[in-house]
């Protein structure tokens, strides 16, 4: 069958990967199976993976520890993490890790089944949004980009950008689509047929993020049991994306300033010094001004900085809000038979979206799925918030001038949600668009109950 994707059960229980291979078998997927984290690798190796159901307990290693290297393989596979030993520490190494997915045993076959489709869903969305639009010869239309009121200085910095082999820096807030920018840049760019790699610098733990970047030999280090490239040789005369180089640690730093220099590598473990020519494009949604040689190195900043480019939220630019819901919308459902009516827009207008376009399209698609009909009505999935009612205010009423930081609005959309939906996690994942194991592993960190 054309387009048959790949998926890699890697568990030491023989009955377990036997019973989850019969259950979702079918014309469209190829079930592969191994026991042990070595053979698993070299599975990965041998096929290209789409999705890789990943046990933490394996007799010769911990199955977080294989989330970078599968990911180098292939950065589109999605994981999803399994253990039969559950705790919200372990969800969150497995997230960090690089996990797109979180399950614990035991479970029901159906949810498995739900997320591994969930899982594909997203690698075709991705796929056919860059795919198509490179194979049409077309400019990526993405949605951040829609709306030349409020993002027509920007939409200009990408043109020149892409024009360019210098280094760019993309500040926003999250949501906003920094991402997205950083890609329109590498379609848009000569090197469009390479490689574009992106690596979350918040999301790998600091005692890995040197050998993923730069690549280790073989006894570089306990468990080093053999040779890997570094992201940088794996985006060689492509685009390398570091997203929040803020989290980026100071001795890092450092060596990521004599790359952008030298455009040399070395990796752990190795004497031999390696030519590298990649473009790269970082960004961060903090204020990272404020961390100039506190945190952050002023000499990498300014390095990085050639070509600066700032994301507007999308509260600042409400204008845009019509085009995008139409552009999104169209993304959506496939048809041109959806459509939502003006005074519906104006509630959407009104709201002060703290997740930015992502939220946007989270909404919609909630309302496309849940709501029947040609005619959404996508507020009614809104969480009424202070920003909403500030909207709404007289013009005698006093302005609150007091501005959260992103964190505490998060705890409190979050917390306020809750309470809406009655402590129910799975309603609460779905309003928020977010999956279950984010939200749980959200109140954790937030101590919400």
């Amino acid at each position: 069958m054309k387009n048959k994707r790949n998926a890699l059960i890697i568990d030491d229980d023989k009955f377990f990967c036997e019973t989850v291979r019969d259950y979702l078998s079918s014309s469209a997927l190829n079930l592969f199976m191994s026991h042990t984290g070595a053979d698993g690798l070299s599975e990965c190796s041998k096929n290209k993976m789409d999705v890789v159901l990943l046990d933490q307990n394996l007799p010769d290693t911990e199955g977080h520890l294989l989330c970078s290297p599968i990911l180098a393989l292939n950065d589109q596979t999605k994981i999803i993490f399994i253990t039969a030993h559950p705790s919200f520490e372990g969800a969150i190494i497995a997230i960090r890790s690089g996990a797109h997915d979180y399950l614990s045993k035991p479970f029901e076959l159906e949810e498995l089944a739900l997320t591994v489709r969930n899982a594909l869903k997203t690698i075709t969305l991705e796929k056919v949004a860059q795919v198509e639009a490179y194979k049409n010869g077309k400019e990526i239309e993405e949605a951040v980009l829609i709306g030349s009121k409020g993002l027509a200085e920007t939409v200009k910095l990408v043109e020149l950008a892409a024009s360019a082999d210098a280094p760019v820096l993309i500040s926003g807030e999250t949501g906003t689509g920094k991402n997205v920018v950083a890609k329109a840049i590498h379609y848009k760019s000569s090197a469009r047929e390479d490689a574009f790699i992106s690596i979350n610098c918040a999301a790998i733990p600091e005692n890995l993020i040197e050998s993923e970047l730069f690549g280790f030999e073989k006894g570089a280090f306990t468990g080093a049991s053999y040779s890997k490239k570094g992201i940088f040789e794996m985006a060689e005369d492509g685009t390398l994306f570091l997203d929040e180089i803020g989290a980026m640690p100071m001795h890092l730093q450092v060596k990521l300033l004599g790359v952008l220099e030298d455009k040399k590598i070395k990796r752990l473990g190795s004497d031999i010094i390696r030519p590298v020519q990649v473009r790269i494009i970082a960004a961060t949604n903090s204020d990272i001004e404020n961390s100039l040689d506190k945190t952050f190195r002023s000499d990498l900043y300014f390095r990085l900085g050639v070509i600066r480019i700032h994301i507007q939220p999308l509260r600042e630019r409400r204008d845009d809000i019509p085009e995008l819901c139409k552009y999104l919308l169209n993304n959506i459902s496939n048809s041109g038979t959806v459509r939502i009516e003006k005074d519906e827009i104006k509630k959407l207008m009104v709201y002060d979206w703290p997740g930015n376009v992502r939220e946007l399209r989270n909404i919609l698609e909630r309302a496309f799925i849940l709501q029947k009909g040609d005619v959404l009505r996508p507020s009614e999935l809104l969480i009424k918030t202070t920003a909403v009612k500030a909207a709404q205010r007289t013009d005698e009423e006093p302005a609150d001038e007091t501005i959260s930081t992103l964190q505490e609005m998060e705890k409190k959309h979050i917390k306020k949600a809750l309470e809406k939906l009655s402590g129910n996690n799975t309603r609460t994942a779905e309003a928020l668009g977010i999956s279950l194991s984010t939200l749980k592993r959200k109140i954790m960190e937030y101590g919400l109950k």
